[in-house]
């Protein structure tokens, strides 16, 4: 069985074609476009690779396509993208306007180019289905509540990942099988053992932190809508209810105007006034820009946080993971988020941290109660495990 995994953003797409064929699953290519301004071409062109690669013959070849969407109305969980889906997801595009419009129109052209064949989509809210009502819950009306304002979260593939890998890693098989089953059987199970307790930090463009019980979410950073949580690259996090009325009676701004300051001007690009992206950023702190050195101590204030908020919730922790693309390489970030927490049996080595780049790795010393660690995530094999079971149970 061969699985092509499409990632869709505004401007781009990437792609990975996993082969199941012996029980395991293969990456057999992956690949990627920027700058795409029609994605039908686009989707010509990935086939084209795959053909001339030898990896397929047909479109035929296939038997689905899986996308990692992002949120839509009463869906949730790994289903296969319908119209009734479709528009389902478009009720929330002014929700997540980076992300569903796009997801929308190119699975629209995949279904063109490749009538019949399954298009699934595993939506990022569904690792978060077992989280409290407590902790999904906004102080708002039940009318507001039922039409969707609530904390969803997000970034749930990886996370999902996490809860399996870091499971696997710390000898707990257990927990890691309940992980990989959780969109599945969605019930709850007891585990046998010990809680295990992990936070989870997605850290990159765009990053969540998520405390995990026992391979579950019981809650995370993010809230509704891939804007919230953390500061992003240029979209605001967390922001007061009153903020946005108050600068829109004050400039003059529509809420359109407003809306695109905060998702586009904000997060670590509005505090450092110098980029979205990290690297340049402490680049800039490096040689005494002010701002700039705020924006990674504003990041790092809200990851502590969050981290704290986990840790307290699941009464202790026994693993720290870093993950993505700021989380695997910035051993500044990570060093600043894990100091002096040596009560909370946080014991970051330090050598091991700044020797350690983008691959699984313990990074605490030897005798830390909580396992630092950093572990590479992989969205697109979760995406692809779950569309194969959606296969197989179909």
């Amino acid at each position: 069985m061969k699985i092509l995994v499409s990632n869709i953003g505004s401007t781009s797409l990437k792609y990975r074609l996993f082969d199941f064929s012996n029980g395991e699953s293969a990456v057999l290519a992956k690949g990627g476009f920027e700058r795409v301004t029609d994605y039908s071409t686009t989707i010509e062109e990935v086939l084209t690779q795959l053909r001339d690669g030898g990896h397929i013959r047909s479109a035929d070849d296939l038997a689905a396509v899986g996308f990692k969407t992002i949120m839509a109305k009463d869906v949730s969980g790994c289903v296969e993208a319908t119209d009734d889906v479709l528009e389902a997801m478009e009720f929330y595009s002014s929700v997540a306007p980076a992300h569903n419009p796009p997801y929308i129109a190119g699975i629209r052209q995949f279904r063109e180019i490749m009538p019949g064949k399954p298009m699934v989509a595993l939506f990022e809210t569904a690792f978060y289905q077992h989280t409290s009502v407590a902790a999904q819950r906004y102080a708002v009306p039940q009318e507001w509540y039922d039409l969707g304002v609530r904390r969803w979260g997000f970034h749930g593939a990886s996370h999902k990942y996490i809860a399996e890998r870091s499971a696997e890693l710390l000898g707990r098989e257990d927990v890691a099988e309940r992980a990989r089953s959780l969109y599945v059987n969605g019930g709850r199970h007891p585990v046998d053992g010990p809680d295990l307790r992990v936070v989870s930090c997605h850290m990159g463009g765009s990053s969540s932190i998520t405390g995990i019980r026992n391979g579950v979410a019981i809650g995370t950073s993010m809230g509704m809508s891939p804007q919230s949580g953390l500061p992003q690259n240029n979209r605001v996090g967390d922001l007061d209810s009153h903020a946005l009325p108050f600068i829109m009676r004050k400039t003059g701004m529509s809420a359109d105007e407003a809306q695109e300051v905060l998702c586009k001007q904000s997060g670590l690009q509005g505090v450092s006034g110098v980029s979205n992206d990290l690297r340049d950023i402490a680049d800039a702190a490096a040689t005494g820009n002010e701002r700039a050195q705020l924006a990674l101590e504003l990041l790092t204030h809200q990851s502590r946080h969050w981290i704290g908020a986990f840790h307290l919730d699941l009464n202790g922790l026994d693993a720290l993971v870093f993950t993505a693309g700021i989380g695997e390489n910035r051993a500044p970030l990570r060093a600043d988020i894990c100091a002096n927490l040596e009560n909370l049996g946080i014991r970051l080595d330090a050598d091991k941290n700044n020797n350690t780049r983008a691959v699984e790795a313990v990074i605490s010393t030897d005798d830390s109660p909580v396992k630092v660690m950093i572990i590479p995530t992989n969205e697109e094999l979760v995406v692809a495990r779950e569309v194969k079971r959606f296969l197989d149970n179909r």
